[in-house]
């Protein structure tokens, strides 16, 4: 994973969600998102991603919003750093 790509997801998840800088600062690859964050329900999932594009520079492919990519901080984290890289 990515420094800064990490650093920055943790950002826009604590804006999105209203998430606790301890809990931010405990996430990681493993750390499990969709299913086990109860502030992570539909309407912060469109706003999660809307964030991310804004925050990162990207564009998200519907087909790429899927639950596998948010099952894990770590499999998001993957995510925004391939869109990163092109």
């Amino acid at each position: 994973m990515n420094e800064h790509t990490d650093a920055g997801l943790r950002d826009v998840l604590g804006q999105v969600l209203g998430l606790s800088p301890a809990r931010l600062a405990a996430m990681t690859a493993p750390t499990p998102l969709l299913g086990a964050l109860p502030e992570l329900d539909s309407m912060a999932i469109a706003t999660l991603f809307g964030a991310l594009e804004d925050h990162f520079g990207v564009i998200f492919d519907d087909a790429e919003l899927t639950g596998d990519t948010l099952a894990t901080f770590g499999t998001l984290a993957a995510l925004v750093q391939a869109k990163r890289a092109g």
